[in-house]
């Protein structure tokens, strides 16, 4: 899965009636309000109608985010924590914000159910959205592998969060077989319908990459463009790398990142990747790190989004 989440509360609009009209109909208003900056009225909205319909998770979630904007810490807090024990499974990404507010765990505030809802949400205008983003992580993975291996057409390739296939598109060319898996449903449809893959599955990365390995399945190339940014610990998935490449495979995938050490939860709700990371993931999965830059694969508000992009090899 691409990296496209631009701000807040977009899951939270899901799930959009609580059953009951006075409280639907207020949190429609609130979000409305909002989204025209009047976050006080707003404020009042939503707690009209988290009273009215308790159990209504995305009135508690919209509002914690807008006591956030507002600067009020602790109520945003015990919104979201409400909004978490009404949906366990954190579709809205209450625990992200938790974490960000210094009340939760950043290692583990990233729930699968929160990308995959985020993701089959936007879907059906995903590659559209990337167009404006000036995305470019496919282009700058193709570029690197290229220098590493020119000339070459390589056997197998896995393409990790394949999302809509983009990766897939710009790597056609240089592969015989090309697989694909993501965690959201709804853009494994999308890739599928391009008739790009071999082979496309629907799943999480770890628990996949775990069944090729005991399949004794070899790729020769493996990438992941902008995928990391929902994992928080990258050893974990580099080693899992490590066990399906065969000799002198080689591994791409992209970062953000940031200047101080460690992993963090950037404002957009996704991880920044130190440098010393990378390399230390790389290394302990016994790769051999052949090309570790600076690139910037998106913007943001304008902007180029600092990445890293990494290319590491089996030994020979």
């Amino acid at each position: 899965m691409k990296s496209l989440h631009e701000g807040t509360g977009s899951v939270a609009t899901l799930t959009a009636s609580s059953g009951d009209l006075i409280a639907d109909r207020r949190y429609r208003f609130g979000r409305d309000l909002a989204a025209r900056g009047d976050f006080s009225a707003a404020v009042d909205l939503f707690a009209q109608a988290a009273e009215a319909a308790p159990a209504f998770a995305p009135a508690w979630f919209a509002l914690g985010e807008a006591r956030m904007t507002l600067g009020d810490s602790a109520g945003a807090a015990a919104a979201f924590r409400q909004s978490l024990v009404l949906d366990p499974d954190d579709r809205s990404g209450a625990a992200l914000h938790l974490a960000r507010l210094g009340d939760a765990d950043a290692a583990d505030a990233m729930s699968p159910a929160y990308v995959r809802t985020l993701f089959d949400q936007y879907a059906p205008r995903f590659d559209e959205a990337l167009k404006g983003l000036a995305y470019g992580a496919p282009a700058r993975l193709r570029e690197a592998i290229e220098r590493s291996r020119p000339n070459v057409i390589f056997d197998h390739m896995l393409d990790l969060g394949c999302g809509t296939g983009l990766a897939g598109a710009a790597f056609r060319p240089l592969v015989r077989r090309l697989a694909g898996v993501d965690l959201s449903p709804a853009m494994v449809a999308q890739a599928r319908a391009k008739e790009i893959y071999d082979r496309l599955d629907t799943g999480d990365l770890l628990r996949f990459l775990a069944a090729e390995a005991g399949h004794d399945r070899a790729y020769d190339l493996v990438i992941a463009a902008d995928v990391f940014v929902y994992l928080f610990d990258l050893v974990p998935v580099a080693a899992a790398v490590a066990r399906v490449l065969g000799p002198n495979g080689l591994f791409g995938f992209t970062v953000e990142t940031h200047q101080g050490e460690g992993v963090e939860l950037g404002a957009k709700l996704r991880y920044c990747h130190s440098v010393e990371h990378v390399r230390g993931a790389v290394a302990a999965a016994g790769l051999r790190l052949l090309e570790l830059s600076r690139v910037a694969t998106r913007t943001e508000a304008g902007e180029d989004v600092p990445g890293l992009l990494a290319l590491a090899a089996t030994p020979p």
